[in-house]
Order: structure tokens, then C-alpha cells, then sequence
């Protein structure tokens, strides 16, 4: 699409093949904010790994004689290895720290990072072409040592302007603090800014930090309803990215009437 950000994009809401939120208002013949950065959120978007991430976190469950659930993973899911191994011992009952828990998953789970684990479909092209429209964030709640690497073999490092990662911040997602800590080195408000996240606590950080929300939709791993609510934008899969997705998560951001929730 050769349309450039901030252009009409009449009576286009949601984008051909997304579905928009219930309640979300259509757009108008004008955005009253013009969207100038894209963040993006890598784990479950970008780079296929919540798959690994669950067997990884099973496997450790089992060598100490707990049992890791789906129920587990999706309250983990989106939020930096220190929360989810904070996680961890709360509910397996452990009698190690979380910072030694963090450790033993880092080093499980550093291979599939650096080697194996493929890009999400469609996730190159969608990065590519969003970053030929917008200026590009990325926020992910995996550590540096892991989202590195595996940024540089898909050749999508370079794409963006910024790279937060979850070792960066303390509080991790659902806090808002890494989309705020991107949108401050970005040099951008939240009223200027969209997230792509397909976690519950994803949405709910872009929420808190106040930028417009894309959901980009995995069935083995949905967010749960009244997470999924909090987008206004929903993609099955990242083939429908374009810049008429992004426009209407940022009108509806600006057309939303409740603010932020408090983190």
C-alpha cells in the first residue's frame, strides 16, 4: 500500500479480514492523531516461541516433581523472565530463588533462540512493510541475551529504531513501563504510537501505557475475553498489518473514552 501515515483512510475500519472490537466507533474522513511509530511486542508476534517457551517450563516443572499448566503459561505469557520466575516458585512451591529459576531457564532456553526457532508467517514482510510507513519500536519481555540473537538471524534487528527488553525494565508486562521506556526513546507520546501484542498481559501494558492496540490473534494461545477487548483491532494473521490497521487502532485509541488503567 502506498499510502503514507496520516492520510485518509475513509471509511475503513477494521482493515479486509480483521475484525474490529465490539463498540469500537468507525472511523472518520480525518485522524485526529497522526500514528508516527509502530511497536512491536516479538514473542507469539514476530518469533514463534510461546510453543517452546511452555514445553521449556513443563520440562523444568517435571525435573523438580511439579506440574506446569496451560493455566500457568498464559498468566507468564508476555511478561519478562524475572516476573515468570517469580511466577514459578509462587506456584510450583519452589525452594529456589527466582533469580536461580531465571537462570536455568535462560540457559534452556538460549539454543532455540539463537538457532531454531522460526519467524511467526508473515512476520518479516509485515515488519518490512510496516517499517517502510512508520518508525519502528520493539518491546519484548524476553531478556537481551536471547532476543538478540534470534532478531539478527531473522534479519529484522536493524528494523527498529529502539529495542527494549524485558531485562531492562523491573516491573514486566502487564506494567506499562516497557511500552513507556520505548515511546521515551522513540521520542513520541502514546497518542502517536500503536502495539502489536497477542498475550493478554501484552494488551493489557499497551492499554495501561495508553497506545492504540493490535491483537494479532494465535488460536493455540488466546488471550483471554476481556483482555482480547482492550484491542481495537484484531488480525488473524500478520499478512493483514498494513497501514489501514494501524490508523484504525489509532483513531480508536484517540475515540476511546476511558483512560489508561492505572499500573
Amino acid at each position: 500500500m502506498s499510502q503514507q501515515p496520516g492520510g485518509s483512510n475513509r471509511g475503513i475500519f477494521p482493515p479486509q479480514g480483521a475484525q474490529a472490537a465490539p463498540g469500537s466507533v468507525p472511523m472518520r474522513d480525518e485522524c485526529d492523531a497522526i500514528i508516527r511509530v509502530v511497536v512491536f511486542d516479538m514473542d507469539g508476534v514476530l518469533l514463534n516461541s510461546e510453543g517452546a517457551w511452555l514445553q521449556a517450563r513443563r520440562d523444568y516443572a517435571r525435573s523438580l516433581g511439579r506440574v506446569w499448566t496451560d493455566a500457568d503459561h498464559a498468566a507468564s505469557m508476555g511478561g519478562n523472565l524475572a516476573g515468570g520466575s517469580r511466577l514459578m516458585v509462587e506456584r510450583l512451591g519452589l525452594d529456589r530463588t527466582p533469580d536461580q529459576v531465571a537462570q536455568d531457564m535462560l540457559a534452556r532456553m538460549q539454543a532455540p533462540y539463537a538457532l531454531q526457532l522460526p519467524a511467526c508467517p508473515g512476520a518479516v514482510e509485515a515488519v518490512r512493510r510496516m517499517a517502510a510507513a512508520y518508525r519502528l519500536g520493539l518491546a519484548t519481555g524476553s531478556p537481551r541475551a536471547l532476543a538478540e540473537p534470534a532478531l539478527r538471524r531473522l534479519g529484522l534487528h536493524d528494523s527498529f529504531s529502539v529495542r527494549v527488553y524485558g531485562d531492562m525494565v523491573v516491573r514486566g508486562k502487564p506494567a506499562p513501563d516497557i511500552y513507556r521506556m520505548a515511546l521515551d526513546r522513540l521520542g513520541v507520546k502514546a497518542a502517536h504510537a500503536v502495539g502489536v501484542e497477542d498475550s493478554a498481559n501484552g494488551l493489557r501494558a499497551l492499554h495501561a501505557a495508553g497506545l492504540g492496540r493490535i491483537a494479532v490473534l494465535d488460536p493455540a494461545f488466546p488471550p483471554e475475553p476481556g483482555a482480547l477487548a482492550l484491542a481495537a483491532v484484531r488480525l488473524d494473521h500478520l499478512d493483514q498489518l498494513d497501514v489501514r490497521a494501524v490508523q484504525a487502532a489509532g483513531r480508536a485509541r484517540a475515540d476511546a473514552v476511558l483512560p489508561p488503567e492505572p499500573l
